[in-house]
C-alpha cells in the first residue's frame, strides 16, 4: 500500500498488503527489444508491491502482441532514484508507483514523455501534471494502523492522534518506515510536518524517537516483519501504512477485522504511471499506461494492491464498505512546497534520527 509504494499499499499508493507473483507470464531481467518467441517487450519499473492478476496481464499481453518485463527494485523511492541516475535511458518503457510526494523528481529530471491517452471518469481529480507525463492511476492515505485485537487482548487504550503515539506508553509499540526510500515513510513524514509545522515537526520525532518508536526501511519491513497483525516476528501493535489496511486483516469467517486505520492521522496519496523518456517500445508504453485505467484493472486494485481506483465507476470489494473507512480531512501539502523541501525535510530527520 499499497504499493500502493501503493500500495498501500498499497497498498499502494501503493503501494501492497497481499503481493502476488506476476513471474508465470513476465519475463526477468533483460531489457531487450524482442523475447525469446520474438514478440515485442514493454518494460515496467515500478515498485516492489506492485501486483496484478496473472490472467489480466496475459490478456494484455495477447491483445497487444508484446511480453511484459516487470522490474521491481524495490520501495517508490528506490524506483525513482534508479530513474533520476539516468533519466535519458532508465532501461524501462514505464514507470509507475511514483506517489504525490516523489513526483517532482521525474518532473524536473525531465524523465518522462506526454501520454497519448485518455483518462477515465474521475481521474480528472486526481491530474497533476497538465501535459500528462504523469497519469494517475490510484489513490488512497497513508494512515498509522492499530492491531485492535492485540490492544483488547493486553487491556491498553488504543491510541488516536499524532499526540498519542510520542508518549511513552504508545511510542515503544509503532514501527514506521523512514522517508528516504519509502513512500509511506515520506508521507508519514510529510503528516507530521502538515501537523506541527516547520517549527514543531523536528520536536515531536524527537519525542517518538526518545520514547522508543522504531524507525525501518520499507513499508514491508515494519508491516510484514514488526506489526503484530501480521509480521513474522511480530513485536509492535502500531505501524504506518494505508487506509485500506483493516481489509486486509479480516477474521477467517468474514465478520470483522482486527485492525484500525487512525483517521486523525493520514496523509493522501496518489499513484502516478508515466512513460518513460528514451522507451525502447513507446507504442506499447502508452498502452501499458491506458491498461491500467481500464475497467478491468481498475477494478483488480483494490484486492491486488489494497488501492482505491481513480475511475468513478469501478467497483470496490464487498469487504471495503464494510471494514474500510476513509479520512474526512487528511492531511495535505501543496505538492511545489513538498519538492522545495523534501530535501531538506529529510536531511533534518536523518538528523534527529541519528543523535
Amino acid at each position: 500500500m499499497p504499493a500502493r509504494t501503493r500500495r498501500a499499499p498499497v497498498l499502494a499508493l501503493a503501494s501492497v498488503l497481499t503481493l502476488g507473483s506476476l513471474s508465470a507470464c513476465s519475463l526477468v531481467g533483460g531489457g531487450d527489444d524482442e523475447s525469446a518467441d520474438g514478440a515485442e517487450t514493454v518494460v515496467l519499473l515500478t515498485h516492489d508491491s506492485f501486483s496484478l492478476p496473472d490472467d489480466l496481464v496475459a490478456a494484455f499481453e495477447e491483445e497487444n502482441g508484446v511480453e511484459l518485463e516487470i522490474r521491481q527494485p524495490g520501495d517508490a523511492g528506490a524506483v525513482v532514484t534508479e530513474i533520476g541516475l539516468n533519466p535519458d535511458d532508465a532501461g524501462a518503457d514505464v514507470v509507475f508507483g511514483v506517489d504525490t510526494t516523489f513526483a517532482s523528481r521525474l518532473l524536473d529530471a525531465d524523465a518522462l514523455e506526454t501520454w497519448d491517452g485518455e483518462l477515465p471518469a474521475g481521474a480528472e481529480a486526481f491530474r497533476l501534471d497538465g501535459d500528462d507525463r504523469l497519469v494517475p492511476v490510484d489513490n488512497g492515505n497513508v494512515c498509522v494502523n492499530v492491531d485492535t485485537a492485540w490492544f483488547a487482548e493486553e487491556g491498553i487504550p488504543e491510541p488516536e492522534t499524532l499526540d498519542d503515539l510520542a508518549t511513552p506508553t504508545y511510542a515503544p509499540l509503532f514501527v514506521t518506515p523512514g522517508p528516504v526510500d519509502s513512500s509511506p515513510g515520506l508521507a508519514f513524514l510529510l503528516t507530521t510536518v502538515a501537523a506541527y509545522g516547520e517549527d514543531g515537526w523536528q520536536d515531536y520525532w524527537t519525542r517518538l524517537v526518545d520514547n522508543g518508536a522504531k524507525v525501518v526501511d520499507g513499508w514491508s519491513d515494519a508491516y510484514y516483519v514488526d506489526f503484530t497483525a501480521a509480521g513474522e516476528n511480530p513485536t509492535r501493535p502500531i505501524v504506518t501504512s494505508y487506509d485500506s489496511s483493516p481489509a486486509a486483516t479480516v477474521t477467517e469467517d468474514g465478520s470483522a477485522t482486527t485492525t484500525r486505520a487512525l483517521l486523525d492521522t493520514c496523509f493522501t496519496q496518489v499513484e502516478y504511471a508515466g512513460v518513460l523518456r528514451g522507451a525502447d517500445n513507446p507504442e506499447g508504453a502508452d498502452a501499458l499506461v491506458s491498461w491500467l485505467l481500464s475497467a478491468d484493472v481498475q477494478e483488480a486494485l483494490p484486492t491486488s494492491m489494497y488501492v482505491y481506483p481513480v475511475a468513478d465507476d469501478a467497483a470496490l470489494p464487498e469487504e471495503w464498505a464494510a471494514f474500510t473507512e476513509r479520512p474526512t480531512d487528511p492531511f495535505t501539502l501543496p505538492t511545489d512546497e513538498i519538492a522545495e523541501n523534501r530535501e531538506a525535510w529529510i536531511s533534518a530527520w536523518r538528523d534527529v534520527v541519528a543523535r
